[in-house]
């Protein structure tokens, strides 16, 4: 009689960590973090708008050419880029999950109310969608140029800018994700320090104000361009 041999594995480390609620969070709350940090770049070159034409398009050059000459051209924004790829896809997979294991949990509604979340808190897997439809026509629109209006122009992204807030639609889709974009902040960050360990209860307060402040500097800052190009500050 042949002895029956023992085909399976110990998962890794990596995916019991993976498996795991603490680890999805966890890389939820680091990969929030990591777009969070994009963000807050991407908003200050945004701003230079504001200085002209030859300004913005300059910082738009030298992001290519970040790194030369021991990288090449565009090499290190295509690293950036491949982060940033990795960064939302982790986050975005990690979400669902968890919001699958928490509804596989709580199948029955409970007998007794929980206290009412915060509007952030209620709208923050509605708001991940939104961003996520965002990011794929941003990146259409002025990256590509395949939904832009008025013509694409490769190699000038001040002009392009111009002609998507010259338009009411591009600004209604750009204010409505930038608004989402300020109340996944400030609930994420204050939740990505809770799981990270950094929240205590002497610390809490400064924590929720940070988040605060950071999510209306974004919002504030990215609406900036479109009410400038509606403005006429910038044209």
């Amino acid at each position: 009689m042949a002895l029956a041999t023992r085909t399976d594995r110990r998962p890794s480390f990596a995916r019991t960590v993976w498996d795991s609620t603490v680890g999805k969070k966890t890389v939820m709350a680091v990969s929030g973090l990591i777009m969070l940090l994009y963000l807050v770049v991407h908003m200050i070159g945004n701003l230079k708008i504001f200085f002209g034409a030859g300004d913005f398009d300059h910082y738009a050059h030298w992001l290519r050419t970040v790194g030369e000459p021991f990288m090449h051209y565009e090499w290190t924004l295509w690293l950036v880029r491949v982060v940033l790829v990795v960064a939302v896809v982790a986050h975005a997979v990690s979400a669902y999950q968890l919001s699958r294991r928490d509804i596989k949990a709580r199948p029955t509604r409970y007998v007794h109310r929980k206290p009412r979340a915060s509007y952030a808190t209620r709208t923050m897997r509605w708001g991940g969608v939104i961003l996520a439809l965002f990011i794929v026509w941003h990146l259409l629109d002025l990256t590509t140029g395949t939904v832009h209006s008025g013509g694409f122009q490769e190699g000038r992204p001040y002009q392009n800018v111009v002609d998507t807030f010259s338009t009411w639609y591009g600004n209604v889709i750009y204010i409505v994700a930038m608004l989402a974009v300020g109340l996944h902040v400030r609930h994420g960050f204050w939740s990505a320090a809770q799981t990270l360990g950094v929240g205590s209860r002497t610390r809490d307060r400064a924590l929720k104000a940070t988040a605060n402040v950071l999510a209306l500097l974004l919002t504030a800052g990215f609406i900036a361009v479109p009410v400038g190009v509606m403005t006429g500050v910038v044209s």
